[in-house]
């Protein structure tokens, strides 16, 4: 049997917290900012979790 691969865009994008729960970063702060207010390209700066419905999917994912 071949060894069991984590998913290599997974693992660029999520990162586990200390208590197990999942990181991961906003979208929409690439490019196309002047539209955006400075409130809503401050609030996309910071990381947030990952919903309770898609953990077991990203999991599965960065499985090794």
């Amino acid at each position: 049997m071949p060894k069991m691969k984590t998913n290599s865009g997974a693992k660029k994008r999520f990162d586990f917290t200390g208590s197990g729960k999942i990181k991961r970063k906003h979208a929409f702060k690439s490019h196309i900012l002047t539209k955006k207010t400075k409130k809503q390209k401050r609030n996309l700066t910071y990381s947030g979790l990952i919903s309770k419905v898609d953990e077991a999917n990203v999991k599965l994912l960065l499985v090794k």
